[in-house]
């Protein structure tokens, strides 16, 4: 299937019903894998509905095929949204869905004034990686370890989760540029942070090795942060991924 044909076919709407929402939570276990006692629960759904979060589907005609949910947050006196899951069914990705349901939900948060959405990932999830900042504008300034402690997924591979703190400035001139196919500022590239591309063969094989990596990086970008420096972006080459890093000054 093509990926103009898989865009086309593929509705994107909010969740309606205990069914949908219900749904969306027996694909947390399809997707990733995670035992029962760390599914979000149907609760957490509901209360985002009902209290300014956002729970949006993708549908391949009646089938949900992928999800997004975020709750809201405040910060220094302004509403952002938390986008704490995302995620889409194998047979799915590649087609665009996932973008499909980030660009949703940046429609919906203009809607009501909110100009930023915050979430975490992987920063070994080198794909993830690319398209957080490269697909959607977004930049990373924080970076926390362990996050949610040693999780049984097997995508996860027995590590820490320590995650990155993606910021996704709505209606920055960088967002913008981004979507509209155009090549943002950046200002002078200060440091480089490099992921082998095998990563994700590494932690399944050798996660002692893994570890090292993950470790190493980490040191390295809670140095760079702390110096005030930010991901400004991501480029893939032979063999390895690499974090552009850089100053920040919402371009």
């Amino acid at each position: 299937m093509a990926a103009g044909e898989g865009e086309r076919r593929i509705a994107i709407r909010g969740l309606t019903g205990l069914g949908e929402l219900n749904e969306a939570v027996r694909l947390q276990k399809e997707i990733w894998g995670f035992a029962d006692i760390e599914l979000l629960p149907l609760r957490l759904f509901v209360v985002a509905q009902k209290v300014g979060g956002q729970t949006l589907g993708a549908f391949d005609g009646e089938r949900m095929v992928g999800f997004l949910l975020a709750i809201p947050g405040l910060r220094q006196g302004a509403m952002y949204l938390h986008s704490h899951m995302m995620g889409v069914l194998p047979e799915y990705r590649n087609l665009g869905v996932g973008r499909r349901l980030k660009l949703a939900q940046r429609e919906e948060a203009l809607s009501r004034g909110i100009r930023l959405v915050e979430w975490t990932f992987d920063p070994l999830e080198l794909k993830n990686a690319f398209f957080n900042m490269e697909r959607l504008g977004a930049i990373v300034r924080r970076y926390v370890r362990n996050q949610y402690g040693t999780t049984t997924s097997p995508l996860h591979g027995g590590l820490p989760t320590d995650r990155c703190v993606a910021e996704w400035h709505l209606d920055s001139p960088r967002v913008n540029a981004i979507l509209e196919g155009r090549e943002p500022e950046r200002g002078p590239i200060l440091q480089r942070i490099v992921i082998p591309a095998d990563i994700a063969e590494i932690r399944a094989s050798d996660p002692e090795k893994a570890k090292v990596i993950q470790a190493s990086a980490s040191g390295r970008f809670e140095e760079y942060f702390s110096q005030g420096l930010a991901v400004v972006g991501f480029v893939k080459r032979p063999g390895e991924g690499v974090y552009l890093i850089g100053t920040w000054n919402f371009k």
